[in-house]
């Protein structure tokens, strides 16, 4: 992994003042970073807020979501639905949960969408079981395509099951309304012109899936595309930009940043990391080898070793990380850093990261706020009116 790519990043902006007082591992946040990401997303979406739909599974703070709505991004994207609910609390006019909720979990959509009438939620199927449920809701539905993930989703190619499937949607008195295409195994393409011309035939047989549903009066109202590796492919496809359909993109990790999109972003490289962790450096086992306090039960090791980057250390190597310790590794021209010096690392992936920490050290300058990550984890697993196994309270 190639921590270089921080060389751009002007470290001193993220120190913070008094860290002796901070009790480490800490989330920290710099709002004005975030900001700053969001306005350059905009910049690219041509100033259209209207075109993203960012998906919220990388923030989950209602404060950081609120930033979005201010510049008018009110359709997101969610994984739970606790962020669902974190969204419409802070302001989210259309959340679509980008998952195949089945059973209870569906069941919570609905209660929470008839809590919210004036938002539009929607959820996404596959099948007609998955449909069956919505009966008798206002919850709107996404027919999920599968791009070649191979994760969830009907085939792209299988022109008469979506078809069916749509139909089927608006037999049961259901609205549908359009198509989730989500693309992103394409960071398995390093080369940004060859990620581009498979993202592109991939969207070609996309829109030829609209069309036949368009010829059987099955009106496709949104087509959303492209988590961060596609960004840029998605919006450089020109017959997305006079569709008769509202083309939407759903990068979340632009607005944090991390270490993959960074990678997976090379040309967009007005992007700043937005979210760091900060850890201390506690033991020294040998000449060139240290470990702080931030093993993977504080960055994610989802996407592999090294976990992060140190900020202003770029030739430190972190080595494969325990629960509460990571080692770092320094090269022998290199400085070794202190016990009990303070290290700010950027995650590999910010993301599974976040939802580590209860809290978060907001950055106002060079000092902090604390607030709660309000969608971290899960909502509490039984719906209500059920009896608890459990003990104590929920």
């Amino acid at each position: 992994m190639n921590c270089g790519l921080l060389q751009r990043v002007d470290s001193e902006r993220y120190r913070l003042r008094n860290v002796e007082n901070l009790m480490t591992p800490a989330l920290v946040v710099y709002p004005e970073i975030v900001t700053e990401n969001i306005d350059l997303t905009l910049r690219l979406l041509e100033g259209y807020p209207n075109r993203w739909r960012p998906h919220l599974k990388t923030v989950k703070i209602e404060s950081i979501v609120r930033r979005l709505v201010e510049r008018g991004v009110v359709h997101v994207k969610c994984a739970t639905t606790l962020e669902v609910s974190t969204a419409l609390a802070a302001g989210a006019e259309d959340v679509l949960l980008a998952h195949l909720p089945i059973g209870a979990n569906a069941a919570r959509l609905r209660a929470i969408a008839g809590s919210h009438s004036r938002a539009a939620i929607s959820a996404l199927v596959e099948c007609p079981a998955h449909v069956d449920q919505w009966k008798g809701s206002e919850i709107g539905l996404f027919i999920d395509v599968n791009a070649g993930m191979n994760r969830t989703g009907i085939g792209e190619r299988q022109v008469e099951d979506v078809i069916s499937l749509a139909r089927y949607i608006q037999g049961c008195g259901l609205s549908f309304r359009g198509l989730h295409y989500y693309d992103g195994h394409l960071y398995a393409y390093p080369d940004m012109n060859e990620r581009e011309v498979v993202a592109h035939q991939g969207y070609r047989q996309a829109v030829t899936l609209i069309e036949a549903l368009d010829a059987e009066g099955l009106a496709v109202e949104e087509l959303v595309t492209a988590g961060t590796p596609a960004f840029p492919a998605s919006i450089s496809f020109e017959p997305f930009r006079e569709a008769s359909f509202m083309h939407r993109v759903s990068p979340g990790t632009v607005l944090f940043g991390d270490i993959n999109s960074f990678r997976e972003l090379p040309e967009l490289r007005e992007y700043r990391p937005a979210a760091l962790v900060v850890s201390t450096v506690i033991s020294q086992p040998t000449e060139r080898l240290v470990t702080c306090d931030a093993g993977h039960k504080t960055v994610s090791a989802d996407a592999g070793v090294p976990t992060c980057c140190v900020l202003g250390y770029p030739e430190i190597e972190p080595q494969k990380p325990s629960e509460e310790h990571l080692p770092l590794l320094v090269p022998a021209d290199g400085r070794v850093p202190a016990i009990g010096e303070v290290l700010y690392l950027v995650p590999r992936h910010v993301c599974p990261t976040v939802n580590n920490f209860d809290h978060v050290l907001m950055a106002v300058g060079h000092s902090v706020v604390v607030e709660r990550v309000q969608a971290r984890g899960r909502e509490y697993p039984l719906l209500p009116g059920e009896d608890s196994p459990l003990r104590g309270n929920p």
